[in-house]
């Protein structure tokens, strides 16, 4: 085992045990355990703080998508809206709010909430605006970028409207970089196979 990887992992679990304890409890936290099941994860609401969980959706594939409302790719709020309308029996749409891309994101969860509503009449769930990469990850995101805990690969983070989907089971499956359309082929065909 890799020293700096063991380093970075008790660091990681020493934090996630110390938020345990000052963390509301609609946020799950990564354990320890590198098989710890995706529908075990939850993260706040945007509008009402109403908890989103996971597991919610079991029985269809989750696309996760970290958005930005001033962004070269915000215009994609329009197909994740159709993706959302068209093939919502297939594919649930999560818009994971984050400021980390050159501030692209600075709005309050109000704010966000009424630029989606009235530039592309959002309806699928936004969640509380968290940080996808670096110093204080959310546990999700802790999943979905370390293959020791997603069992697929190691995915960075880019830029905001990055992509992560995962199947009907939990698993993840597949991560689109920015420059991947929602309603792309390359993305249809993964929602459907």
């Amino acid at each position: 085992m890799n020293i700096v990887y063991l380093i970075n992992f008790l660091l990681i679990l020493t934090a996630c045990n110390h938020s345990r304890a000052t963390k509301p409890p609609q946020e799950m936290t990564l354990n320890s355990n590198p098989t710890q099941n995706f529908y075990d994860f939850s993260i706040a609401g945007l509008d009402n703080n109403k908890s989103i969980n996971m597991r919610d959706y079991r029985g269809k594939k989750i696309l996760l998508v970290n958005v930005a409302s001033k962004c070269g790719f915000t215009s994609q709020y329009s197909d994740l809206q159709k993706l959302h309308e068209l093939h919502s029996n297939d594919v649930q749409v999560i818009g994971v709010p984050c400021n980390q891309f050159m501030g692209q994101e600075p709005g309050t969860n109000s704010e966000i909430a009424q630029f989606c509503q009235k530039n592309y009449n959002v309806t699928f769930p936004l969640t509380d605006k968290i940080r996808v990469r670096g110093d204080d990850q959310h546990p999700i995101y802790q999943w979905l970028t370390n293959k020791n805990f997603n069992g697929l690969d190691d995915f960075s983070v880019s830029w905001n409207f990055n992509k992560f989907l995962i199947d009907e089971n939990g698993k993840l499956i597949n991560h689109f970089g920015s420059n991947v359309k929602p309603l792309s082929e390359e993305l249809l065909n993964a929602i459907n196979s």
